[in-house]
Order: structure tokens, then C-alpha cells, then sequence
């Protein structure tokens, strides 16, 4: 199977990352409203013309969801991820680069305590779902790959607002920093021809 074929249907690899954390006590040395960057990391540079950041995600600004309260937005995180960590080198290419945010919400979920004696808590869900994809007008070949993220984090329900902050501060970057490493793992693997001086060569069967 190659990319390289006209009117070829698209690759989609889809990598699933997770991860869910009780709160801890916080560092009163910790940055809050600050959204990750990701510059110190070498970009990586794509054999296209253009790279396109667009969103499929809309807010309902209603409970369950709650991604309007984060002093961090995901949905904004991820296009400054793509706007750090990708770079368009090849301007005489047909090829366009697109990255799609398909999902950065927020559900919360209140946890009613069975013991008299303990406090009910609050879990929240943060979702990020991602599309890289890049297609070749002229050859009318298309590939992507997609990185489903989530993280958990449970607190009590009675956590003040600026510790609540805190907390959802740190889970948005934890998930990120997940995030990074995964896409660019599989932008290497499964988008390999597209990209310039990669080392790793895949082998489609």
C-alpha cells in the first residue's frame, strides 16, 4: 500500500493516550493561566505549501461541559501546538498540511460520597482529539494521522476556585505534554514521506 497512488483512500492511524490523577497537595510556586508552549522543541518540517489549523470543536457553554471555566483552553493550546511544532518547507509542493481539532472539551461529574464522613468529589474529563492530515492536490493522494487524549482528575467538591484553577491548570499540561510526544511519534512513523531529513522509513503491507 502507498500514499503515492491517484484517488488513493486516506491512511488513518489513530493512537489513543489516557491518563487520570487524585488530586495533590499544590505547589504555591506554580504558574497559573499560563498555556504550554512548544517552541523549545525543533519543529517539525513538513514537504508542503501550507499548513491549515482549523476546529470542528464547538463549546456548549453548559453543564456537563465545563471547558469554558479553564484559565487554559485546550482548543487554543492545540493550535498553538501546531503553529510551534509545525513548519511548511516545501512552497513549490501541491501538498497542504491541515490540522483539525475534532474535540477539547471538559465534562465534570459529581462523585457522591457512601461515607458519612467523607466529602463528595468532582471528576473531570478533558478530551483532545487531533487530525493531522496532508494531501496532494495534484497526485489526489491524501494521508493522516489521529491522536485521541484524555485525562482524568478528581478533587473535592468543596476545592475553592483558584485551587480548582490549579488543578485544571495542571491537567491541561500534563495532557499536552502527552499530546506532544505521541503525535510526533506517529507524524514521524505513519507520515514519514512527507516530512523532510526523516530517518524512519515505514513499510506498508
Amino acid at each position: 500500500m502507498t500514499v503515492l497512488k491517484k484517488i488513493l483512500p486516506a491512511l488513518v492511524i489513530i493512537s489513543l493516550i489516557s491518563g487520570c490523577s487524585v488530586f495533590k497537595p499544590i505547589d504555591p510556586e506554580a504558574e497559573k493561566y499560563r498555556e504550554p508552549r512548544f517552541s523549545s522543541n525543533d519543529p517539525i518540517e513538513l514537504k508542503v505549501k501550507q499548513i491549515d489549523i482549523t476546529s470542528e470543536f464547538t463549546p456548549t457553554f453548559t453543564r456537563p461541559n465545563v471547558e469554558h471555566l479553564f484559565p487554559i483552553s485546550i482548543e487554543r493550546t492545540a493550535k498553538i501546538w501546531a503553529k510551534d511544532r509545525l513548519k511548511a518547507v516545501d512552497y513549490s509542493s501541491d501538498r497542504v498540511a491541515e490540522v483539525i481539532i475534532k474535540d477539547a472539551s471538559v465534562t465534570e461529574e459529581i462523585e457522591k460520597s457512601q461515607e458519612v464522613f467523607q466529602k463528595d468529589r468532582i471528576k473531570y474529563r478533558a478530551n483532545l482529539n487531533v487530525v493531522v492530515r496532508i494531501t496532494d492536490t495534484k497526485s489526489l493522494s491524501r494521508a493522516e494521522t489521529e491522536v485521541i487524549a484524555w485525562r482524568e482528575l478528581i478533587i473535592p467538591a468543596d476545592t475553592d476556585i483558584t485551587d480548582k484553577e490549579k488543578y485544571w491548570n495542571g491537567m491541561v499540561t500534563k495532557l499536552f505534554d502527552e499530546f506532544n510526544v505521541k503525535m510526533e511519534q506517529n507524524m514521524r512513523r505513519y507520515l514519514n514521506m512527507y516530512i523532510a531529513n526523516n530517518s524512519h522509513i515505514e513499510n506498508y503491507q
